[in-house]
């Protein structure tokens, strides 16, 4: 368990992001709060500043706009994130990328791991890192274990894209981002993706830039 004296500036520096009000602004690539890995969330912000501080990241990721937001992503190290997808595509991208709407949830002290063998490579975005995109190839299914903000435990598979969702939320976690596990020669900015590389799946992109897909 955190002492007391522990608690206390992450409280502190909670208080200080909500009473900005708004959303909340988003760290870029480059702060090191994003490389330094979080601490385990342990009571650190009490329930009612935790219920506060769920809502401004639930609040911040619909105004940016994201599927997914780590405490890290606003400058705070916890092991903490909220998800949500409500998956608006069309249905071609949606079975080529088993993309399906995702309810919102928060994943506290989350940790994945692969459900077999199977990868699956597709152009992911950040908000930590605006305007590009790139190729990552991720477990195609994971199990993910944790709790939710009410201290119940979670343990459930996930496939699809929302395995990709919570792969790429709790690498946060872990100080990792996506460009850490990217092909680099797939990375491209957002306006190319949409004059090039809008298909379902980016074999067009491997062939085209010349990279490999699993």
């Amino acid at each position: 368990m955190a002492s007391p004296s522990d608690r206390a500036p992450l409280a502190e520096r909670v208080e200080e992001l909500l009473a900005a009000g708004g959303p909340l602004p988003i760290v870029a690539a480059g702060d090191p709060v994003l490389r330094r890995g979080t601490e385990p969330y342990d009571g650190q912000l009490g329930p009612d500043l935790l219920a506060r501080f769920v809502g401004a990241l639930r609040d911040t990721m619909h105004a940016a706009p994201g599927v997914g937001l780590a405490a890290p992503q606003v400058g705070v190290p916890l092991r903490l994130a909220v998800i949500e997808d409500p998956a608006p595509v069309p249905e071609e991208i949606a079975v080529a990328r088993g993309r399906v709407p995702q309810p919102f949830r928060v994943l506290v002290n989350p940790v994945y791991e692969p459900v077999g063998g199977a990868r699956a490579a597709f152009f992911e975005g950040c908000l930590s890192v605006p305007g590009y995109q790139a190729v990552v190839a991720r477990h195609a299914e994971v199990r993910l274990l944790g709790q939710d903000e009410h201290g119940r435990a979670v343990d459930e598979v996930f496939t699809g894209w929302p395995a990709r969702i919570v792969q790429h939320e709790t690498d946060h976690l872990d100080g990792t981002l996506y460009l850490d596990r990217a092909e680099l020669r797939s990375l491209s900015s957002n306006e190319a993706m949409t004059e090039r590389w809008l298909q379902p799946t980016p074999r067009t992109a491997a062939e085209a830039l010349g990279f490999d897909l699993p």
